[in-house]
């Protein structure tokens, strides 16, 4: 299957399917209850998916939290999630989601048209995804290229004066073995997606010291310092490792990993 993001919009196009992740519809309530006096961004996202799908393309798969809150749930969830799906099979013959950490009780907001798909992932053809918070199925890590989600990934610059910035990047490597302990065969590729709601900006992965999420991307599987860094244009930075930044200068910002934890 021949991958290609889209320009300037994280989604992932396979052939005739797309493939995006980390909607976390309803983030707007959390920030509300901190303070935070926004209005809901899902229409948005309604329309950068329609954006971003070609004529050809007619499945949409999201890898993994559709939803915010967890645990439970909010009224704007509720309100929101089904009519977005349900708007979607306009655009779309095929609609999948695998299950992610946020996607707690997801069948009560989803139509039924919608595929369900348990957290270790699916396969298609040469292709695995799954969200990326827990161990894929050997059936999916039989394959290609793997393609998770989970992360957020972004990349964090720093200028001359210590001001720093992030961009949400694509994060895409190679896998340095053949197999392992736990599975018998093991992908060649992996690609990690940025975050398709720009509400919750990104998680570095180019930040010495810091930890990334998920028990693949933090396992010895990978080779994480070849692999590369794309902004949304399609602009190549490099190599990670020749990209990686010291720890946050401004420390009393930093999220803890409770907190990091709660938006991935």
């Amino acid at each position: 299957m021949d991958l290609q993001p889209a320009y300037g919009i994280p989604a992932l196009k396979a052939d005739n399917i797309m493939i995006i992740c980390d909607l976390h519809i309803g983030v707007e309530s959390h920030l509300r209850s901190k303070g935070f006096h926004l209005t809901s961004h899902t229409s948005d996202m309604h329309q950068a998916i329609l954006d971003a799908a070609d004529d050809f393309i007619d499945r949409l798969i999201v890898i993994g939290d559709v939803k915010d809150s967890v645990p439970g749930s909010t009224k704007q969830e509720y309100a929101e999630i089904p009519d977005f799906f349900e708007s979607l099979f306009e655009r779309f013959d095929t609609i999948d989601v695998v299950r992610g950490n946020h996607d707690t009780m997801i069948e009560e907001f989803l139509p039924p048209r919608v595929r369900i798909r348990p957290a270790t992932g699916i396969r298609i053809n040469e292709i695995g995804m799954a969200h990326g918070h827990t161990w894929p199925s050997p059936e999916v890590m039989d394959c290609e290229t793997l393609i998770l989600g989970h992360n957020h990934p972004a990349v964090m610059f720093r200028d001359g004066v210590g001001r720093q910035m992030t961009e949400p990047c694509w994060f895409r490597g190679s896998f340095c073995k053949e197999s392992d302990d736990r599975y018998p065969v093991l992908p060649k590729k992996f690609i990690v997606i940025p975050a398709f709601n720009r509400m919750l900006g990104g998680s570095p992965v180019n930040v010495e010291g810091e930890e990334l999420l998920g028990p693949i991307l933090n396992s010895d599987m990978l080779d994480l310092d070849n692999a590369n860094l794309y902004l949304l244009d399609g602009v190549n930075i490099g190599k990670r490792s020749d990209n990686m930044i010291n720890g946050r200068e401004n420390t009393r910002f930093k999220p803890s990993p409770k907190t990091r934890a709660k938006y991935s």
